[in-house]
């Protein structure tokens, strides 16, 4: 990877919006790049679109949008960016943060609206640092349903998009803007593509060890869930350049990461009454007082190892919502006992633990008061025959720090200004996480990919439309 001095005629071919990364921030960037008028190309390494939003729920947070209003909730910019700031502790960039509260939203109405791309609000995900409801999903629930629906969209918007070509080197011409790329291809060959303005949008530096060890140490001998090519290209090259980073000590972490089938157990089967013991069949937190600073506590216990404990009619309601539950009751991943005591058994854990961390939390429960680690149960139904569990472990999804950008998505410099034909979204940008990991909110991710990507491509589209004529 370099950077590489070549002015704009120096290419063969060339393109007005090149955008690197077919997730959700680049295939949205596409979307609104063409449906602006521009000639648009994405560049995905991958032989198939997929990256870290097929991986994820697949859910974006967004305020104040029509499907809000269709269900009659009161939600708006101002409260999404207090929670965000509530979150964060004040950390999460003020700007960034105002900007992504009042875009969400319509980035979310556009998308459904004009781009056929269903997206609901979802009520299993409730609290967790938003006030309302906030989190809209496709019908599936599920990532790779989102990039099916985004690839359709840009597509149908006129957007070419090229697998399995790596960009490998970024081209600037005299005066400092891009004039282009060069990719690799799967037989090794090289090819290079001028292009007006180029988006990155290939996601963090989560495969990236070193850079982990460097900014994220406590993750280094962990788990890694995020998709394997996102080695911090963007960073990397954004670094090179010049450009202003931020942020880079945040991520997005997973609590309960199913250990070894490394599939997600949902949140639900916690939000709605279950509870995790470590090996020695204790509890050792609040389940849901950081989703993604769970990560941290559950790394901290004996073998990076923990039990979530639900019950059958928990699962049976997860079910029918969770792509993940479904699989992982196919592999055989749940073990079940018509007793505390035979689960445990069934768990390996010390006899007697599971019936005693019931008895408080019932305890607790009949009084209405919190438990140890400040966790109510009054609102939910204790647990009940038949008994479930699963091993779980904490593991790194994504990074949350990047390029610093400006309300255009453009990248900013190091030494002050803006790049004047580079923008970034999604994973390659600083997000609105703080930073650390106990400051992301869920749906932040795709909330950042979907929005930064619409700002960045409709900002590409007017440079690339302004350089044709």
């Amino acid at each position: 990877m370099a950077i590489i001095g070549k002015e704009r005629g120096d290419f063969g071919e060339r393109v007005g919006v090149a955008i690197i990364g077919g997730g959700a921030c680049g295939l949205t960037a596409a979307t609104a790049a063409a449906a602006a008028g521009a000639e648009v190309l994405v560049l995905e390494q991958d032989q198939r679109l997929a990256g870290s939003t097929a991986m994820s729920l697949g859910a974006a947070c967004a305020a104040a949008s029509k499907e809000h209003q269709r269900h009659g909730i009161p939600d708006s910019p101002e409260q999404f960016y207090q929670d965000v700031m509530a979150k964060t502790r004040g950390r999460a960039d003020p700007e960034l943060t105002r900007l992504i509260a009042h875009e969400s939203g319509p980035t979310v109405d556009w998308l459904t609206e004009r781009h056929d791309v269903e997206l609901r609000l979802d009520f299993k995900w409730t609290s967790l640092g938003h006030s309302h409801p906030r989190l809209h999903m496709p019908p599936g629930r599920n990532g790779a349903e989102l990039v099916a629906l985004l690839e359709r969209a840009a597509q149908r918007a006129g957007a070419s998009i090229m697998t399995q070509a790596r960009v490998v080197d970024l081209c600037v011409d005299r005066q400092g803007a891009i004039s282009g790329v060069g990719l690799q291809r799967p037989d090794g060959s090289r090819e290079w593509l001028g292009a007006e303005v180029l988006v990155l949008a290939s996601c963090g530096f989560g495969g990236n060890l070193q850079l982990i060890r460097e900014h994220i140490p406590e993750m280094a001998n962990g788990r890694y869930f995020g998709h394997e090519g996102n080695h911090g290209d963007a960073i990397i090259w954004g670094k090179a350049l010049g450009a202003a980073l931020a942020d880079l000590t945040a991520y997005q972490g997973l609590g309960t990461l199913a250990d070894p089938q490394a599939m997600v157990v949902p949140h639900p089967l916690i939000l709605e009454g279950g509870w995790m013991v470590n090996q020695r069949g204790e509890r050792f937190t609040h389940e849901n007082d950081n989703i993604s600073g769970l990560c941290v506590p559950v790394n901290q216990q004996p073998e990076s190892r923990a039990w979530v404990v639900f019950d059958e009619a928990r699962h049976q309601a997860c079910l029918g919502h969770s792509l993940e539950q479904r699989e992982l009751a196919a592999v055989g991943a749940i073990r079940r006992g018509a007793t505390l005591a035979e689960l445990a058994g069934k768990c390996g854990l010390p006899p007697g633990a599971l019936e005693r961390e019931a008895a408080a939390i019932d305890s607790c429960r009949n009084l209405g008061q919190t438990d140890r680690f400040g966790r109510r149960f009054d609102s939910v139904a204790p647990l009940a025959p038949e008994f479930c569990a699963l091993r779980v472990t904490g593991a790194l999804f994504h990074t949350q720090g990047g390029l610093v950008v400006d309300a255009q998505a453009r990248v900013q410099r190091r030494s002050g200004g803006a790049f004047p034909n580079l923008f970034a979204g999604g994973g390659a940008a600083r997000g609105i996480s703080g930073p650390d990991v106990t400051g992301y909110l869920p749906g932040a991710g795709i909330c950042m990919a979907i929005t930064l990507g619409r700002i960045a491509g409709q900002s590409a589209a007017r440079i690339a439309n302004a350089q044709s004529t």
